[in-house]
C-alpha cells in the first residue's frame, strides 16, 4: 500500500513538472514577454537590497508586461515612495502600481 501511494505521488509530482516547465504567465503573449519582466523584477528587488532605506524583505515585486506592481508592508510613508521611485527608476518600467500598506 505504501509503495502504491509513493509511486502515484512520484507520477503526480512528474506531470506537474512536466506540464508546467514552459508555461508563460496567464496575460502575456510571449516567451520574451515573460523573460522581460523577470528581468525588470529582479532588477528592482536589487535595488530594493543595495537601499538601505528600503526593507527589501518586506516588499513584494511582480512584473507583467512592464508593470510593476508593489505589495508589502512599510515603516512610513518615506520608503513606501522610496520603494516606489527606485522601481520607476529601473529600465523596462512602463508603470508602477503602489500598494505598499504602511505598518501602524
Amino acid at each position: 500500500m505504501i509503495i502504491r501511494t509513493t509511486l502515484a505521488a512520484a507520477v503526480a509530482a512528474a506531470a506537474l513538472l512536466t506540464a508546467s516547465g514552459c508555461a508563460v504567465t496567464r496575460g502575456q503573449e510571449t516567451v520574451g514577454a515573460y523573460v522581460d519582466d523577470t528581468t525588470i523584477t529582479t532588477r528592482v528587488k536589487a535595488r530594493f537590497v543595495e537601499n538601505k532605506d528600503v526593507d527589501a524583505s518586506s516588499i513584494r515585486v511582480e512584473t507583467l508586461n512592464g508593470t510593476v506592481m508593489l505589495s508589502g508592508f512599510a515603516k512610513n510613508a518615506t520608503e513606501k515612495n522610496t520603494a516606489e521611485s527606485l522601481a520607476r527608476g529601473v529600465s523596462g518600467v512602463k508603470s508602477v502600481k503602489n500598494e505598499i500598506a504602511i505598518r501602524p
